[in-house]
This record gives structure tokens, C-alpha cells and sequence, in this order.
């Protein structure tokens, strides 16, 4: 007689053994108590015995892995014996009268493959096929039949397994980020595990790891506690569960169970989906099983696309370039690709230790990382998985996967980071500094790993981490206080009265009168309450929020939007020294001196109308990235100087870069079609999409010109030179420039003039901002409607 009591206090192991001898009892009773039917004339004897019948187990039970309270999935194969509906009546009843939930089917081989090749639950459920008693051979043909027709309908059931999955991480969410997951079904929970198994039995994945299967372990202890701790069949790990359920599997507390958790359903999940992709690849038929090569295409130095994933190139280094690792995850983010597995191992393994302060292109690099947006989510993902995103910021692993109990929070402390730092480059086009603002969003909530107020543990660790990342002075006292002033204004805006001057006065001095500051405080802000919920960041609290921002500027008397901006100790810097460059009488001269973080170039030409957008077109051309620029006319001569970095490694010639700029000024180089076909060779994105941010400052310049455009847009590859082009092309002049790029976005300033001396107007300015908006690749209805402003003089 089963104790269906005794089942809950048992292990897995154990429960399985119990249930098995008695599921085996139970159908040699059947079988013993079930007379075999009357024989036909000229058929074989009766068979007695077991001969000819098999109890499979699947499911959990299949799995070995039959949690408390857990549904017996059994199915009573046999080979055509007559008195098999009799055999499963005597088997089923006394399971049910035991009081245990069953779900059974009775099927011969070719009905069980029928199903499982129609069925996809039925036939990831028979991948699981286990004998418990019976036909041994039979059971064995079972499971060979079922495993070839699940690797024969692969193409066909996996995508429906994919979908279904898909379905319900939509649903259900994700165990990673729920305060209450669902450890069964949530996307990362224990049916990942499951599907991993199957995809391995298609034969189109790897069976799982040891660390996977170490994963799916912890929260198949986890769901049997929760069992045992509610007496039901429960897979919702509910709050008030959590701590009882802590204690019984030695864990600190239901924070420290939760947090396992979520590193467990992550790892899972994060399986799950390079699996996915890898099953949607394989899945791809070729036409007439050709192999077609896979173009590779150039990206950064070291890193090349191939296919639809980043991977190293073939002459790359990674064990002697400390710079590699984070050029290939912004040029990856930058393509709104991921890194190949293999190359995220390759990188794992043979990346030297960070230099420490971090070198220029390393910072430059994790900024244009950051300020690729939601592409840099995954890829952030991928680093973290794999070691190397603590490996860069050891701070990280305090608040990697930390449970937020606020119920306004969708995220761990760690993603919520990461999703900060994503809304916040959709907003570096409305700040004078989005290096900045990037990695204070990244960092506002890192003092949530130590105990204490967070706003003020967290202070002294982002200055530490941006101190290592290599920013100067000025810039940590500047992230020092955003981390702990981020808060500031959504708590001032909603629990304060804002029009009381007392507040405002209070506002202001904790910035320190600083109007940089509270511009990028407010964009925190924003990004902060983006990537919590929506409801903590409704329209009503934007609204609130705005409004004491603009009576704080008021106070201030500051003006957004600086008309000149300034160059950054912490960003390339260019200075307005030309080299000695013999031959100045009016040739063009190129030269080029090695400078932090690339080469400083220096050309000299007589001026004449487009002078700028020619060199920067003659470097883009020549794979040269621009990072800052100037220009100044003299006596008729001008002299342009750009820092520069080479794209793919190889350092400028002077020779060949002078005969480029004096074939464009000669018109025998056709620079802007060129330009075009060396983006469409290698596919080069612009990153984010957002809209560009164009301003006019009139009154605020002396001398030759009659005003200031300051364009703000996603850095791509000669977008200096189509800015210049298009300023140039609506008849203006440009007289002087102030060239920037901060991470990903380029903030460039033009000193413009009539070539008539007469100022501006507001038509020649519209065309302006149409030629611009063109040049950015932005559409031009979406920035003249309200991306545009004018300050006037």
C-alpha cells in the first residue's frame, strides 16, 4: 500500500524510487488480474506476462525530477494486445484512489509517434520517456521511434515550441526580474531547462552544461520546498513564502533566495536565447544544399561582422590589446548586433587586466557602447554572463541580480542600471555633456549594494569607478553629485510646493547654482523613472518635474543650450598650433603628429567655400574618425585641425590624404559618391535613430560671422563632412567650427556667414535646418516641428 502522506517529506530521488516499485506492482496486478482475450482460429497462443506492454513514465516522473504534489504523466504502450483497454483500467483506478492527479494515455508505438509528430507538447513530453515497469524492449522501441520522428518534425514543431515559449515569458514575465516568479513557466524558469533538452535531442544545440544543469537543479529544490511549505502544487514563489523557503534550503534570507534565483532563471534564459538563434540559423534551408560563404565585414580594428554576429578578425590580438574587448562590444551595439559565442569565450579568456586609469579608447569605446540604446542591452547581457562586465567594473557583482522589493521596480538592481542607461541616450541630444549622463545613469543606484542610503553610500563608489574609468577631476565631482542628488528633483517636484521661492532656493544650492548640473539632473531624472515603471515616472510627474526645472533655470538665469561648446579634458582635444609644414605658399599641406588616443592632423589650403566639409570628407574617405576639429583663416590661407583615430587600425599618410584633398578641391575626386559607396560596402549604421537637435544663436558671435548653428546628432562615419556640405550648399560660408564627440553622439557647432554680409534670414535658415536634418538621416518633419530652437541675440 503507497503512503501518499509520506511522498511530500521525501527527495526526488527517493519519491521517484517509492512511486516506481509501486506503479510496478501495480501493473503486474493489472496484468495478472485481466484475463487475456479468447483466442481466433489460427492466431498465435495468448501472451501472458508483461510480454508485449510497457508503463512509460514522462513528464517530471519521465524526469526523475517529480516535485510534491506533482502529476503522474504516464502512458501504457503495447504492441497490440486485445485486452489492453482492461490492463489500463485496473492500472488507472487504484492511482486515482490513492488520491494522486494522473494524466494517462494508452498508445501503441506508431499512435505514440503520430502525436508526437503533430503534438508539440506531446512530443517534448515522450523525449522524456521513462520505463517503469514492464516490456523493456518495447519501451526501448518507443523511444527510439520518437526521438527520430522529433529530430525528423524538428523544423516543423520547434518554431511552435519557440512561439509558445515566447508566449508566455509575455504573459508570465521573466524569472530574472520578478519579485514573485513563476519558476515553472516564466521565461528562464524550469520549462527552459526542458526545451534546451529537446533542442539537444533535435540535434540542432548542445546539450546543457553543467552550469545549466546546476541552475535548473536550484530551482527544482526551490519549487519542491514551496511544496512541501504550502501542500500544494504550487510554482509561484510567492512573497510571504519566500523566507520559510530560504531557512529550509540554508540560505540568509528571502533577499539572498530571491537574488539566487534570478541568477539561475537568468543563466537559463540567456541559453534559452543564443539557442534560439542558433536553432532559427540551423533551421535556414540553403537552395540546393550549396554552401554559401559568409561575407565578412570590417567594423573596428580587430572586430569584423560575419553573418548576423560580431566576431574577432583574423589578424586580432586580444591577449595584447586591452582595448579589444570593449571596441568590439560597442561596434557589435553599434551594428544592433551580439557577439558570437566563441568570441565572447575568446575574450573571457585572453583579455589582459584593465589598465588602470582606463586608456582614452577604452573609455571612448564603453561610451559609444552606452549610448547605443536598447542594442547595448544584450550585449551588456552577454558581457555580464560571461564574467567580463565585472571583470571591467568590479562594483558590479554588489547589485548583480539584487532584488528591488518597491513594487514600482520591473527590474534587479544591476538591469535596471543597464535600462537606465538606455533611456538616457535617447536624451544626450538635450545635454551639454551625455558622456556624462550616460554613465551616471549607469551608476545612480550603485550604493544599493551596500547597506545604507544608497543616494549617499553610492557617492564615493561612482567617483571611485569613474576615477578608474579615467575621467578628470572636475568631471567624478560632477558624477558625485548626480549619484547623490539623482533623486532630487522627482522627490522635490512631488512632495514640496514648487512655487514656494523657499524651495527653489533649496533646489538651487544643493547644485550649487550649477545650470549644467540640473540640465543633466533633470535628463537623470528621466531616464530614471523610464527604466523603474511607468508608473513612476507618469506624465504628471513629468510635468511636475519640468516645472521645477524651469523655475530653477529661471533662478539661475541659465539659458539651455550652450552657443559654444567646449572641449572636455576628458575627450580627444585638437589645438589650433599647426605643425611645420614646409611649403605653405598656397599648396596643400598635410601634417600629421601622433597625439592621446590616435593622430592630430593638420591641413593647410587657401580658403575658399567648403574648405571644411572637403578635408573632413577626404578622412572619412581615408577610414579616419573625427573626434574634434578646428578651423581658422588667415591672410587667405586656412588651416584645419582634426584629432583623429583610424577605424581599422592603420595610421594616416600624409602624401595620400594631400592628394586627396587637392583632387576634391579640383573636382576630379567625387567625394560624396564615393562616400556613398564606401557606406553601402560596409553596411556602417548610424546607431540610434533618434532625431537630431538643431539650434540657432544669434548676437552671440563678433567679427565675420552672422551666427551659430549648433547641431546635435548620432556620430557616424562622415557625418562632418555632410554637415558642412549642407550648410555650404544653402550659400552659407563657414567661418569658423567647434567639433565634439562625446560617446556616440557628435555636438558640432558652425560659425556661419553670408557670403553678402547680410544676416540670416528665417527662410535661408529653414533650408538650413532641412539640409542638416537630411544630412543627420533624420526626417526632417519630426526636428522642425520641435527639435529646433532659436536663441536670439
Amino acid at each position: 500500500m503507497l503512503d501518499v502522506a509520506a511522498l511530500p517529506g521525501l527527495t526526488r530521488a527517493e519519491r521517484v524510487q517509492v512511486l516506481d516499485a509501486w506503479l510496478g506492482r501495480l501493473l503486474d496486478e493489472a496484468v495478472a488480474g485481466t484475463p487475456p482475450s479468447r483466442q481466433r482460429r489460427g492466431a498465435p497462443p495468448p501472451r501472458t506476462g508483461t510480454s508485449g506492454i510497457a508503463l512509460v513514465a514522462v513528464g517530471s516522473l519521465g524526469r526523475r525530477e517529480l516535485p510534491p504534489f506533482g502529476d503522474l504523466d504516464l502512458v501504457l504502450v503495447h504492441d497490440g494486445r486485445p485486452e489492453i483497454a482492461s490492463v489500463a483500467d485496473a492500472l488507472w483506478y487504484p492511482v486515482w484512489d490513492a488520491g494522486l492527479r494522473l494524466d494517462h494515455s494508452v498508445r501503441s508505438i506508431p499512435e505514440a509517434v503520430g502525436v508526437a509528430s503533430t503534438d508539440v507538447k506531446a512530443g517534448l513530453g515522450l523525449l522524456d520517456a521513462r520505463l517503469v515497469a514492464g516490456d523493456a524492449e518495447l519501451a526501448a522501441r518507443l523511444r527510439t521511434a520518437t526521438l527520430a520522428s522529433w529530430r525528423q518534425s524538428a523544423s516543423r514543431l520547434l518554431p511552435q515550441l519557440r512561439d509558445l515559449r515566447r508566449g508566455r515569458a509575455h504573459q508570465v514575465g521573466e524569472v530574472a526580474f520578478l519579485l514573485e516568479p513563476d519558476l515553472k513557466e516564466a521565461y528562464g524558469g524550469l520549462r527552459e531547462g526542458q526545451v534546451l533538452r529537446a533542442v539537444a535531442a533535435a540535434q540542432l544545440g548542445d546539450e546543457p552544461t553543467a552550469e545549466i544543469e546546476a541552475a535548473y537543479a536550484f530551482l527544482l529544490d526551490v519549487r519542491d520546498e514551496l511544496r512541501r511549505r504550502t501542500g500544494r502544487p504550487a510554482d509561484v514563489l510567492v512573497r510571504q513564502e519566500q523566507r520559510p523557503v530560504a531557512v529550509a534550503l540554508g540560505l540568509a534570507d528571502e533577499d539572498i533566495l530571491l537574488r539566487e534565483v534570478s541568477l539561475a532563471g537568468r543563466r537559463l534564459a540567456f541559453v534559452a536565447d543564443e539557442t534560439w538563434r542558433r536553432v532559427e540559423a540551423g533551421l535556414v534551408r540553403r537552395p540546393h544544399g550549396r554552401y554559401r560563404r559568409v561575407r565578412r565585414e570590417p567594423l573596428a580594428e580587430g572586430v569584423v561582422r560575419q553573418g548576423d554576429e560580431v566576431v574577432l578578425a583574423q589578424g586580432a590580438r586580444p591577449a595584447v590589446d586591452p582595448g579589444l574587448l570593449l571596441r568590439a562590444a560597442a561596434a557589435a551595439a553599434r551594428a544592433d548586433l551580439l557577439l558570437s559565442p566563441y568570441t565572447l569565450k575568446v575574450l573571457a579568456v585572453h583579455s589582459p587586466p584593465v589598465p588602470e586609469p582606463w586608456p582614452a579608447e577604452l573609455r571612448w569605446s564603453f561610451l559609444r557602447l552606452l549610448a547605443s540604446g536598447r542594442a547595448a542591452v544584450p550585449i551588456l547581457e552577454q558581457l555580464d554572463q560571461e564574467g567580463l562586465l565585472a571583470r571591467l567594473l568590479p562594483e558590479w557583482d554588489r547589485v548583480r541580480s539584487l532584488p528591488q522589493r518597491h513594487p514600482w521596480h520591473r527590474f534587479t538592481v544591476d538591469r535596471h542600471l543597464v535600462e537606465a542607461a538606455a533611456a538616457a541616450s535617447e536624451l544626450t541630444h538635450d545635454v551639454d555633456r551625455p558622456d556624462l549622463l550616460l554613465v551616471a545613469a549607469l551608476l545612480h543606484d550603485i550604493g544599493k549594494g551596500w547597506p545604507g542610503d544608497h543616494s549617499v553610500v553610492g557617492e564615493p563608489i561612482a567617483a571611485e569607478m569613474a576615477t578608474r574609468m579615467g575621467f578628470s577631476p572636475p568631471d567624478v565631482a560632477v558624477l558625485r553629485v548626480l549619484v547623490r542628488h539623482h533623486l532630487l528633483l522627482p522627490a522635490t517636484a512631488t512632495r514640496r510646493d514648487i512655487d514656494d521661492p523657499a524651495t527653489i532656493d533649496r533646489v538651487a544650492a544643493t547644485i550649487d547654482h550649477d545650470p549644467a548640473v540640473l540640465q543633466l539632473l533633470h535628463a537623470l531624472a528621466q531616464a530614471d523613472g523610464a527604466a523603474t515603471s511607468a508608473s513612476a515616472w507618469s506624465p504628471w510627474k513629468a510635468h511636475l518635474v519640468a516645472a521645477l526645472v524651469a523655475r530653477v533655470q529661471a533662478k539661475l538665469g541659465s539659458v539651455a543650450g550652450a552657443p559654444e561648446p567646449v572641449l572636455h579634458p576628458t575627450e580627444p582635444q585638437v589645438t589650433a598650433r599647426p605643425l611645420d609644414i614646409p611649403g605653405a605658399g598656397g599648396a596643400v599641406t598635410v601634417g600629421i603628429e601622433d597625439v592621446a588616443d590616435g593622430q592630430q592632423v593638420t591641413i593647410g589650403a587657401p580658403d575658399r567655400s567648403g574648405l571644411l566639409s572637403t578635408c573632413a570628407g577626404v578622412l572619412a574617405l581615408n577610414q579616419l574618425d573625427v573626434r574634434a576639429a578646428r578651423i581658422a583663416v588667415e591672410a587667405g590661407y586656412a588651416t584645419a585641425v582634426f584629432a583623429v583615430r583610424p577605424r581599422f587600425g592603420r595610421a594616416p599618410v600624409p602624401e595620400i590624404l594631400a592628394d586627396g584633398v587637392r583632387a576634391a578641391l579640383e573636382g576630379t575626386l567625387p567625394l560624396a559618391e564615393r562616400l556613398r559607396q564606401r557606406e553601402a560596402d560596409y553596411r556602417q549604421t548610424g546607431g540610434r535613430s533618434a532625431p537630431p537637435r538643431i539650434s540657432w544663436h544669434n548676437g552671440e558671435v563678433s567679427g565675420a560671422a552672422n551666427g551659430i548653428v549648433e547641431v546635435r546628432a548620432g556620430d557616424r562615419a562622415g557625418l562632418l563632412y555632410r554637415l558642412t556640405a549642407a550648410i555650404t550648399g544653402e550659400g552659407l560660408d563657414v567661418t569658423s567650427a567647434r567639433i565634439e564627440t562625446l560617446g556616440a553622439d557628435a555636438v558640432d557647432s558652425f560659425y556661419v556667414r553670408n557670403p553678402s554680409g547680410t544676416p540670416v534670414d528665417a527662410e535661408q535658415r529653414r533650408r538650413v535646418d532641412e539640409a542638416l536634418v537630411t544630412a543627420t538621416g533624420g526626417a526632417v518633419h519630426d526636428v522642425l516641428a520641435g527639435g529646433t530652437t532659436d536663441t536670439p541675440g
